[in-house]
């Protein structure tokens, strides 16, 4: 990836940050975006520190003014965007759907699934003005597959995300853009701090059969594969990376 440049958003923690480090090792100038400036500044400083290169933009996905605004600024600096990781997002809280609260919906859609639709925008407009070759992740999860108890916002916008990941796929595929999506089950990251841990041991020790979680830099792996020029002919591809669960 020598030569590539590639955004990541909410790339201060998790899985953000894997992929993130990942591409820079890989050789990529990786443009880090969140919005906690203390965490996606040491993320940054720990890429330059081991030897790559990598900038930080503060960045609310949320606000469509701000996402353009930045990919403006990418645009100047850099002079184009070969790759992109579409992470930023939330766990949000349980609730049953009759008790969710429309501000907690709101939040969201804004942030899991409008965040992804106002990046994906911006890159793809950047790619195909400059007719760059690009590749686009957008990260889902496996709530994006199936139905989640007490979690319907949260899975409501992974399945989106997906279906928003299908349409690019077909729409610019003649650009030469590959769009995928990665779609992680259970992952050592913030988000499952959130679930209780009696639901987190019944899936783990019952349904999947690696009988573990998996780790941020094992789906920062499946990231870089699908960034790379080794998964050429795929696009429009949902990626689960779920220890076997949903076999």
């Amino acid at each position: 990836m020598n030569g590539k440049v590639a955004f990541v958003s909410g790339a201060g923690s998790g899985i953000g940050k894997a992929a993130a480090i990942k591409l820079a090792k890989l050789g990529a100038t990786v443009l880090l975006s969140d919005i906690n400036d203390d965490n996606g500044k040491e993320v940054t400083q720990e890429v330059i520190t081991n030897g790559g290169t990598a900038h930080y933009y503060h960045l609310d996905v949320s606000n469509r003014e701000d996402v353009h605004s930045l990919f403006k600024n990418i645009a100047d600096e850099h002079g184009k965007l070969d790759m992109a990781v579409n992470n930023a997002g939330i766990g949000g809280s349980l609730a049953p759907i009759h008790e969710v609260k429309m501000e907690d919906w709101q939040q969201m859609m804004d942030i899991n699934l409008s965040g992804v639709f106002h990046c994906l925008q911006a890159e793809l407009q950047l790619m195909l003005n400059n007719q760059t070759p690009g590749g686009i992740v957008n990260v889902s999860s496996l709530a994006g597959l199936n139905g989640i108890p007490n979690g319907s916002p949260y899975c409501a916008a992974k399945h989106a995300v997906i279906g928003l990941t299908k349409s690019a796929a077909r729409e610019y595929a003649k650009a030469g853009i590959r769009v995928n999506s990665v779609c992680p089950g259970f992952t050592e990251t913030a988000i499952l701090n959130g679930l209780p841990q009696q639901f987190l041991d019944f899936n783990l020790n019952y349904l999947v059969p690696m009988k573990r979680l998996g780790k941020a830099e094992e789906i920062a792996n499946a990231i870089a594969w699908l960034l790379s020029d080794q998964s050429s002919f795929v696009t429009g591809h949902s990626l689960h990376l779920d220890g076997g669960l949903m076999a």
